[in-house]
Formats: C-alpha cells, sequence, structure tokens
C-alpha cells in the first residue's frame, strides 16, 4: 500500500515562497504520474501541478504558472512544490495524489498541509 505525507505548510507574508513536499512511504510509487491539489475555505479542490514519475514532464494550472515549480526526487521517492510570489488567493489545504495510468483517477491521497498567506 502507498502512503502519501506532506510536509513543509505554513503561514507565510505575500510574496513569500514556501516548498511543499510529498513523501511516498510503504509500497514505493511507480505509477504514472504524481500531483498537487489544493482546496480553499468554500470552493472545490482544484489541480495545481503535476509531474510524470519516469519522465518527469510537468504540467500547470494557469494560476500557478511562472510562480510554482513541481520537482520529484525518484531515489527519495518524493515530489516538491516550490512555491513563489505567494497571494493571499493561493491560501488552501494542498494534497499531493498519485495515480497508476493517465487514464485512471488519483487513487492515492496524502492528508493535506495548510498554507495560509497573509496580505
Amino acid at each position: 500500500q502507498v502512503q502519501l505525507v506532506e510536509s513543509g505548510g505554513g503561514l507565510v507574508q505575500a510574496g513569500g515562497s514556501l516548498r511543499l513536499a510529498c513523501a511516498s512511504s510503504g509500497r514505493t510509487f511507480s505509477g504514472y504520474d504524481m500531483g498537487w491539489f489544493r482546496q480553499a475555505p468554500g470552493k472545490e479542490r482544484e489541480f495545481v501541478a503535476r509531474i510524470t514519475w519516469k519522465g518527469g514532464s510537468t504540467y500547470y494550472a494557469d494560476s500557478v504558472k511562472g510562480r510554482f515549480a513541481i520537482s520529484r526526487d525518484y531515489a527519495k521517492n518524493t515530489v516538491y512544490l516550490q512555491m513563489n510570489s505567494l497571494k493571499p488567493e493561493d491560501t488552501a489545504v494542498y494534497y499531493c495524489a498519485g495515480r497508476v495510468s493517465a487514464y485512471s483517477k488519483y487513487t492515492y491521497w496524502g492528508q493535506g498541509t495548510q498554507v495560509t498567506v497573509s496580505s
């Protein structure tokens, strides 16, 4: 069983930076890709970024392009989300997720980490 554990959230002022990490424990993750999603209060969960596990191709939501960067450490079985130039609207619970193929839903989810950006 793959278990995902996020870390790195916190409180930061607008314009600041945070780096989130998502470590895979238990069985080594060897699926198709891993992604970051976020959910703000009163809003639906939305896609933020994803990275293919083997090829390292990256994809971003328009709202974070140029500010966020997703990367992975294959040896550590960890995915990172570097968040720069943070805005108050980035405030949300951030979740990492993994899926086994490009045609499947994300079936592995972490517990989430809170990111709060003050103005």
